[in-house]
């Protein structure tokens, strides 16, 4: 599914922007990734995570690290909650935990991201 223009909006400089996704993938600024990542408006980072019940509560101290306001967390094709304990780093920072399944982390990001929120979507491929 395409998503949006690749290219930046008017009176903004190149930010990345998730231009599509499918099963196992999304392309950013129309590159595609098909390996867990955290997307953020001014960068990408590898996040080496191989599926959801791999998350540990080091991946969200992580995160926490990040200085954003809001984490996306796209947990794959379906919607799945992490325990509370390994989320805590989040809380403590208070740093704000939305959890979705992939396509709606995605359109998520887009939109705060065009709010100029800051913004983390962290998502999972499986």
């Amino acid at each position: 599914m395409k998503l949006s223009p690749s290219g930046p909006l008017p009176g903004q400089s190149a930010l990345n922007r998730i231009t599509g996704y499918g099963d196992g993938y999304v392309l950013v600024n129309q590159a595609r990734h098909a390996a867990s990542l955290i997307v953020l408006p001014e960068r990408i980072v590898t996040w080496s995570i191989p599926a959801f019940e791999s998350l540990s509560r080091a991946d969200f101290e992580l995160l926490a690290g990040l200085d954003q306001e809001i984490v996306l967390l796209g947990t794959g094709a379906r919607l799945r909650f992490p325990r509370p304990e390994l989320t805590r780093p989040l809380a403590a920072a208070r740093i704000g935990l939305e959890v979705m399944d992939l396509h709606a982390a995605c359109r998520t990001y887009n939109f705060l991201m065009a709010e100029s929120r800051k913004v983390a979507a962290a998502l999972l491929m499986q």
